[in-house]
């Protein structure tokens, strides 16, 4: 067999299910030894009431085949498919050449319309690697790890139902704790700052920069606002002990319950995400197409006629 490489796809995308059988069978053809995997195998799900915990390791994501010695891996769906991927392989350190099928499209490269040459120049090796850090997020029991998942954008900690105010105790490294009131808390990577963050009002930080950034939801105080700090220290939130349970959600896409007592530890992992580029990441450039940052002002005419 050839060059190995893989295929991650959102199958609930009739696009994007057309182009992994269209892609597999040129590539075959070519002698590379193709795998391929849905976008399912990093959606962790969420817990029930029932059943609390639903533990997988963040090491037993990956499908068969999706391995170290895996060229690259083409990923055929949204931002939502990219998350899922970069979970599955990441402790591969397998890059991902990222295909947008979707809407947003912000950690996508290119586009169908593009693919093969995409492709073609991957396999010349016309490329870049841009790295992104992730998190680790554990939960703990006691010494006992209960649930542990890979987060590219942000883990948040909050209260069932939503709307209720709760005080959450967050430990930064070798810091004293402090009290933070809010429906809610928000702990994100650079990547995940123009996501859930930035809707929370938190700043935009650019990928390289070595941050995580703490920020509460809809805060009862004036002072509780938006905290960056260096990614080499771990963050640990303490459930209070007056409330029944709070629920972690990872990504978006999964999450489990949180029972007075335990505890959930955030830090820096060792894996890191690995996009291709095949141009010069500009990274500004991307936050004009896609949130219209940066955009110039236009004057309106100083009079109208009105009809």
């Amino acid at each position: 067999m050839g060059r190995k490489i893989g295929i991650i796809f959102n199958d609930t995308k009739p696009s994007a299910t057309k182009a992994v059988h269209v892609t597999a069978e040129w590539l075959s053809s070519k002698g590379c030894g193709i795998y391929t995997a849905t976008g399912w195998g990093g959606i962790l799900g969420f817990a029930k009431r029932d059943s609390p915990i639903c533990h997988t390791p963040i090491h037993g994501l990956a499908s068969e085949g999706f391995d170290e010695d895996m060229e690259f891996a083409v990923v055929l769906g949204g931002d939502g498919t990219v998350l899922s991927a970069i979970r599955q392989i990441a402790p591969a350190g397998i890059p991902l050449l990222t295909v947008n099928t979707g809407h947003m499209g912000f950690l996508t490269e290119t586009y169908l319309t593009h693919l093969q040459e995409a492709i073609e120049a991957v396999m010349e090796g016309a490329y870049d690697v841009e790295e992104r850090t992730m998190l680790e997020v554990r939960v703990y029991r006691d010494e006992r790890v209960l649930w542990e998942a890979l987060a590219v954008n942000e883990a948040v900690v909050h209260k069932e139902p939503f709307t209720a105010m709760c005080h959450f105790e967050v430990t930064i490294g070798r810091h004293n704790p402090v009290d933070i009131a809010a429906d809610g808390l928000i702990i994100a990577t650079p990547t995940g700052s123009t996501a859930y963050a930035l809707s929370a009002g938190g700043p935009v930080i650019t990928p390289d920069v070595q941050v995580m950034q703490v920020i509460p939801i809809c805060p009862h105080s004036l002072a509780a606002r938006a905290l960056v700090f260096a990614d080499h220290q771990p963050l640990v939130v303490y459930p209070p002990l007056n409330h029944e349970h709070l629920i972690l959600n990872v990504d978006g896409s999964s999450g489990c319950y949180i029972l007075p007592g335990d505890r959930i530890v955030m830090e820096r992992s060792s894996h890191r995400a690995r996009l291709i580029r095949l141009k010069p990441t500009e990274f500004f450039e991307l936050l004009r197409e896609k949130l219209g940052w940066g955009l110039p002002h236009i004057a309106k005419p100083f009079s109208v006629e009105l009809p």
